[in-house]
């Protein structure tokens, strides 16, 4: 049954089975030129294909195949084929390319074979039901040979000729016997690839500090550097145990907001700038971009006297000082750097274990009245 229907700002006119299992998948990219007419995908014949693990590859559709995001194509792979879901089409599978610096000269690029028939899609589903096992039997015969490494996942190729196993490890390791004992017990093609903390922590799982699943294993497809220039710049703590996630690298979500942050600050004054008055010398102490706030002091490195003025009053003065001029006050309103330490308070009794004495007491003489 053809039926068509939308999926991710594509349309898949191959029917439910030809995009299965994927109405309901984030995909990693927008394809931000499907609308226009230039973003002819016939003229354009890259398309870039994701497979399991975000795993990613790009291909040629020399066949002219009508693809569009959501479909699951079989593309060539070596040896054999292999099964994944098209991302992205068109002009910006090039753009792609050049962001990912995946230098054209080099870079294989194999052809797609076919949008993924029902047999197509039974055979990976086939060989897909073996990477469980396949996992646990790859982890046993790691460890009987003492290796220091950590099966973390194992992807089959689509055709089932071909197996992909990724693996942890703190430490360069030599896993040459590994792969010969692999081959004779799996009997498939062996390729070894190392992953992150981050995508051990996306494939796992589990509970945020938030309260919401993972982001890493529910909607985020791609990993990103995070650094901690971005607590910097959003005024967080930089506390090692808020700032780390369960994957014991840096949150993921210190970047959600980071882009606002950047054109927040971008609009405030210069930090090694100092503001002259009539009254003194003010330096830059600190600043909240958001509230487009800036905070002075009359010492350089420590808080004495605090001033919080508005960015555009701080670039006026600016303005000012180097026309030779000097406003009498900033103008701002006065701030302490002093934090009131609030202690906890037991308010509603909720730790006082004979709460429940006093009330069962008080009916108690209630009934004597």
């Amino acid at each position: 049954m053809k039926d068509e229907f939308t999926l991710n700002n594509g349309t898949c006119q191959y029917g439910i089975d030809g995009c299965r299992g994927n109405s309901n998948q984030m995909l990693p990219v927008t394809d931000w030129l499907s609308d226009l007419p230039e973003n002819d995908s016939l003229r354009h014949d890259l398309v870039e294909v994701q497979f399991k693990n975000t795993r990613k590859g790009y291909f040629r559709n020399v066949s002219q195949l009508p693809l569009q995001k959501g479909m699951l194509v079989a593309v060539e792979a070596n040896p054999g084929h292999d099964i994944g879901m098209v991302t992205l089409v068109g002009e910006l599978v090039e753009h792609q390319m050049r962001k990912n610096r995946i230098d054209l000269n080099r870079y294989e690029i194999r052809q797609v074979y076919r949008v993924a028939t029902d047999s197509d899609l039974a055979r990976r589903d086939e060989a897909k039901s073996k990477e469980q096992d396949t996992m646990i039997r790859a982890r046993q015969l790691a460890k009987s040979l003492g290796l220091q490494m950590k099966i973390g996942d194992v992807e089959y190729q689509g055709d089932g000729t071909k197996a992909i196993f990724y693996y942890i490890a703190d430490q360069r390791v030599d896993f040459r016997q590994l792969i010969k004992v692999y081959a004779e017990t799996f009997r498939v093609r062996i390729e070894m690839k190392q992953i992150g903390a981050r995508q051990e922590a996306g494939r796992i799982g589990g509970t945020g500090p938030c309260g919401r699943e993972l982001c890493c294993s529910t909607w985020l497809q791609n990993f990103y550097s995070v650094g901690t220039g971005a607590a910097r710049l959003q005024n967080i703590s930089l506390n090692p145990q808020k700032l780390a996630g369960q994957c014991a690298k840096l949150k993921c979500c210190l970047n959600y907001e980071l882009t606002q942050y950047e054109e927040a600050a971008a609009q405030l004054p210069p930090r090694n700038v100092q503001l002259e008055t009539l009254e003194g010398t003010y330096y830059f102490f600190s600043a909240d971009p958001l509230k487009h706030e800036v905070t002075y002091s009359t010492a350089q490195n420590i808080p004495a006297n605090l001033q919080a003025i508005s960015a555009e009053d701080a670039l006026r003065i600016i303005a000012l000082n180097r026309k030779g001029q000097k406003p009498e006050t900033l103008g701002g309103k006065t701030t302490t750097a002093t934090t009131e330490n609030y202690d906890y308070k037991n308010v509603v009794g909720q730790d006082d274990v004979t709460r429940f004495d006093k009330k069962k007491k008080q009916r108690h003489n209630n009934n004597r009245k």
